[in-house]
């Protein structure tokens, strides 16, 4: 009989660590770059440059709701503007330094391998501060009726 519980742990587990590997590569390698190559040319927007990748999308066993799984990579000196979720959002930050900030509450510093909870509907902004771009591995349950995101 196969042990359900282990074999999430363990697939979870060896994805993380695939996902930790590239990202300690590609950290070492955007820290030993001249600092005007971390920075595209002509970039002015504080958003430009960030990016969502929606990685999958499953329909949650409560009705009404879905599961969606997105890769949001942050460039250095960007930010991915104030918005919400119609739903949890459960991430972890796989590489960068990361500035949480709220409208309702004192901003969150987020660091490589933390992992964080944003409230359904709260209005919130990832600022990258670090030296490199972020990459936020999220989760969100959200109601399947409205945008995954809304800017303000």
């Amino acid at each position: 009989m196969i042990d359900r519980r282990l074999l999430l742990r363990t697939s979870g587990a060896a994805a993380a660590g695939a996902l930790g590997a590239a990202a300690l590569a590609d950290t070492a390698a955007a820290e030993s770059a001249p600092d005007t190559a971390a920075r595209p040319a002509g970039d002015s927007g504080p958003t430009s440059g960030v990016t969502r990748t929606l990685l999958q999308e499953h329909p949650s066993p409560a009705k009404g709701w879905k599961a969606v799984q997105t890769l949001v990579q942050i460039p250095r000196c960007k930010e991915s503007g104030r918005h919400s979720h119609p739903g949890i959002e459960v991430g972890y930050i796989i590489r960068g330094d990361v500035l949480m900030e709220f409208d309702d509450r004192p901003p969150l510093r987020l660091r490589t391998g933390d992992p964080f909870f944003i409230p359904a509907d709260t209005i919130h902004n990832a600022r990258n501060v670090g030296r490199v771009t972020t990459m936020m591995l999220s989760t969100y349950v959200v109601d399947e009726t409205k945008p995954l995101v809304t800017t303000y």
